[in-house]
């Protein structure tokens, strides 16, 4: 199946949080998405992994994706090696996005600056044809996405571009609050994190809010990139 647009996630949740009024948005407008995550999460504060699987898929199906996989590598540890490119390489190889969809470059958990720049090499890599993968028992052509973008997380990072989704912030916040284990829970008995308050669920809100009033809409969703944002032509600024 080929992808126009391919996230990643170093967890289970990154996409949502980073991307997923974006996403969902291009679903909208017809284009074919995926969600490949890294880990399962399982080194997360609270719920499983096994949780966390459910939860991704529930996830998925909100934002209206047509598939979600998920590599497995080592919560907290994988490196950005050759054996991990390997497997990312064939998803990209796989799925040939025009647009693939990264972590933030750098952010407050480890795996999120790791895995933007294992996916970011991974991308590159990609298109050099005497590196071969296989994948169930065929050979894999060469594939190297036209864009790499970066998704903003935890830290207010300067975007390079913004994403007008006014209409789909509430589509966001429901998948992210398909990670019921994850997120703020007043009647939850389980130890707090950075990310179970209130306010860190508000933050889906105000943030994407600010963003798109400093654009001239209601909201917006920004990223990052490794080279110059490129126009057509003036009329394409909004």
């Amino acid at each position: 199946m080929k992808l126009d647009i391919l996230a990643f996630g170093a967890h289970p949740d990154d996409v949502e949080l980073g991307c997923g009024a974006t996403i969902a948005k291009e679903v909208s407008l017809g284009k074919k998405v995926g969600i490949v995550d890294l880990t399962r999460g399982e080194l997360g504060t609270r719920g499983s992994a096994e949780i966390r699987d459910v939860e991704a898929q529930n996830a998925a199906k909100i934002l209206g994706v047509s598939v979600r996989e998920n590599l497995a590598f080592a919560d907290g540890f994988f490196t950005n090696d050759k054996k991990h490119q390997i497997e990312i390489i064939k998803m990209i190889r796989k799925y040939q996005p025009e647009i693939v969809l990264c972590n933030a470059i750098d952010d407050r958990h480890i795996d999120h600056g790791k895995g933007s720049k294992l996916v970011s090499d991974a991308c590159f890599l990609s298109g050099l044809m005497k590196i071969e993968t296989e994948l169930e028992g065929k050979q894999q052509e060469k594939w190297r996405p036209n864009k790499v973008y970066h998704y903003i997380q935890w830290k207010n990072i300067e975007p390079n571009f913004v994403v007008d989704i006014t209409g789909f912030i509430d589509k966001k916040t429901e998948a992210v609050l398909a990670y019921k284990t994850q997120f703020y829970d007043p009647k939850s008995n389980e130890p707090e994190t950075p990310i179970t308050s209130k306010n860190f669920i508000d933050s889906i809100n105000y943030r994407s809010r600010d963003l798109g009033r400093l654009i001239g809409v209601e909201y917006a969703e920004g990223f990052t990139t490794e080279r110059y944002v490129a126009v057509e032509n003036l009329d394409k600024l909004i």
